[in-house]
């Protein structure tokens, strides 16, 4: 089939390396997010997937909006047989669904119909699932509701964050979306329509949403330490100021300690929740580059009886 890509972050890259090497399908062009401003000199720099394509020597396509007029002409111009997604980032207008014959076909980072919306894995992790997965599916106009081609399985280990679990998704559903493609193409696989029961959404998650609650019990501390790393990055106040919390381990033997009190000891911070400790193994106070715990908690003095999330 003649195939546009569509995605735009680090995490879509694999997706369309595994379509470039298939040798069965011809990419024809990339859709991405426009450049945006990175860095501290905030000068506007290509998506991962922009640069991958130009390396591939691909034609990139870079529209404001997906409904804008000059893009939906050179999409018909193009002529795709169908549009495999991988978190491109706007909402496809119908105008531009209806453009290949075959739809378009996103990988979602999730066990349809659990988890639609844009942040599935921060969300399987901070409500203590043991398994999620990765889906493809057509898409509708609906969120994340369209009929499902595939799926695979992967186990969400203890100390996964969301930065380790989305790597191992991206990869592992790359080999889904290519085994959908050709399973389209040779029509040996069907859509088959999400089922009622067992939705549940994923919206986007805030800076607030990271904020950690102390008098909540100490998995939960975990797994929202965990769900929000890398981004947006569980936080904390110390002192009045934010303290991002960067890796902590629950210490189901430790519960000695009021909710957000501090106990320092030579190589150890522990912190209190509403069950029992968690140790802050890396933190990152306001303008500081993330650092052991200790070291930090050996720079400013903690005293006796001192909290965080006060």
């Amino acid at each position: 089939m003649k195939l546009v890509f569509a995605g735009t972050p680090e995490v879509a890259v694999p997706a369309l390396d595994a379509l470039l090497a298939s040798g069965r399908h011809e990419v024809a062009a990339v859709v991405t997010r426009p450049d945006a401003p990175a860095g501290r000199g905030r000068r506007l720099v290509a998506s991962p997937v922009a640069e991958r394509a130009e390396e591939a020597g691909i034609e990139v396509l870079k529209p404001v909006r997906p409904r804008d007029p000059e893009f939906l002409e050179r999409l018909k111009e193009i002529g795709p047989d169908c549009c495999p997604v991988v978190a491109y980032g706007a909402l496809l207008p119908k105008a531009a669904l209806d453009i290949p014959a075959r739809g378009w076909v996103n990988l979602h980072f999730s066990l349809l119909p659990a988890w639609r919306g844009a942040a599935p894995v921060q969300h399987a992790i901070m409500a203590g699932d043991e398994i999620t997965g990765a889906s493809t599916f057509l898409i509708e106009e609906g969120l994340d509701s369209g009929p499902v081609y595939g799926t695979v399985t992967e186990e969400i280990r203890p100390t996964d964050t969301s930065g380790d679990l989305l790597t191992r998704l991206a990869f592992a559903g790359s080999g889904l979306l290519a085994a959908t493609m050709d399973g389209i193409e040779d029509g040996t696989l069907k859509a088959v329509p999400q089922p009622a029961e067992g939705v549940s959404l994923a919206p986007k998650v805030t800076v607030e949403d990271a904020r950690v609650d102390f008098t909540a019990p100490a998995l939960r501390v975990d797994r929202v330490v965990r769900g929000c790393t890398p981004a947006p990055g569980a936080w904390t106040t110390f002192r009045g100021e934010r303290l991002k919390i960067v890796q902590a381990a629950p210490v189901p033997e430790r519960t000695d300690l009021a909710p957000g009190q501090l106990a320092v000891g030579k190589n150890n911070v522990y912190v209190g929740t509403g069950s029992y400790a968690v140790e802050l193994l890396w933190v990152q106070a306001q303008g500081k580059k993330p650092m052991r715990a200790a070291d930090w908690a050996r720079g400013v003095r903690i005293a006796a009886g001192e909290s965080v999330g006060a």
